[in-house]
């Protein structure tokens, strides 16, 4: 199977988590593009957040046009994530490649599990009160960080933290996880791009083509199927992904 067959196939899978459930896409992407396209671990971080960054403006878009998107919350959450996410991502360049695959590989387990086994009573009903300020700062900057050092988007982390600590109902939180996704992955590239990476734009660009097509066909998938089974799906793949991953980090 060549290169550019196996790019379009991890993009379609990639922009169908992000379309259908606003996360969960980009901790997919970074081991395709290690396992599946030879990419290192430095390369694949970086271009997994121009991949993000321009499947979640398709999604964004199309989640705006139903008025699903609470544009001043989900700034100011992606807000307090600037600095953290630039530094972080700053940060990464230093990190050997063996740490930075093995702590990817913890956070996709993080992510499995929490696609599997999602927290009940997560939703929030359109008069509950938001937490105070500095709550919502230090969740916000702390889902930068994350953002940062291991280029993915985090919506599977921002989806819940907006209905949690925020308080943006369900119905609107998966479209405010992409604004807040392309606004912290937008200020970890900033900083990754001044690092010397060499990325392979002839993978990278039908990698993002397939997954901005498969993020419309997640988005109308997410209207047709249960998102609970959708989750579960993607849950068990991130687990599997995650085990080998951690083996071939200690080996």
């Amino acid at each position: 199977m060549t290169a550019l067959v196996v790019a379009l196939i991890a993009g379609a899978v990639v922009g169908l988590a992000l379309g259908g459930l606003g996360g969960g896409g980009s901790v997919l992407a970074v081991p395709a593009l290690i396992y599946l396209l030879g990419f290192t671990p430095a390369a694949a971080t970086t271009a997994a957040l121009l991949i993000v960054i321009a499947t979640s403006l398709t999604g964004l878009v199309a989640h705006a046009r139903e008025g699903h998107v609470r544009w001043r919350t989900g700034g100011l959450f992606a807000a307090a994530g600037l600095v953290p996410a630039a530094v972080a991502g700053a940060l990464s360049a230093h990190i050997p490649s063996w740490a930075l695959t093995a702590a990817f590989a913890a956070l996709a387990v993080v992510a499995g599990v929490r696609m599997i086994r999602p927290r009940a009573g997560v939703d929030a009903p359109d008069g509950a009160r938001p937490s105070s300020t500095g709550r919502v700062a230090g969740t916000g900057a702390g889902l930068g960080a994350v953002t940062g050092f291991l280029g993915v988007g985090g919506g599977f982390l921002v989806v819940p933290a907006l209905v949690a600590v925020v308080a943006v109902p369900m119905t609107s939180a998966v479209g405010t996880s992409l604004l807040v996704i392309i606004v912290n992955s937008t200020a970890a590239l900033a900083t990754r791009l001044t690092t010397p990476t060499v990325l392979d734009w002839a993978v990278i660009a039908p990698f993002t083509a397939a997954a901005i097509l498969g993020a419309w066909d997640g988005k109308r998938l997410a209207a047709k199927v249960s998102t609970a089974a959708l989750q579960r799906i993607f849950g068990v793949v991130l687990l599997a992904v995650a085990v080998f991953m951690l083996v071939d980090a200690v080996a």
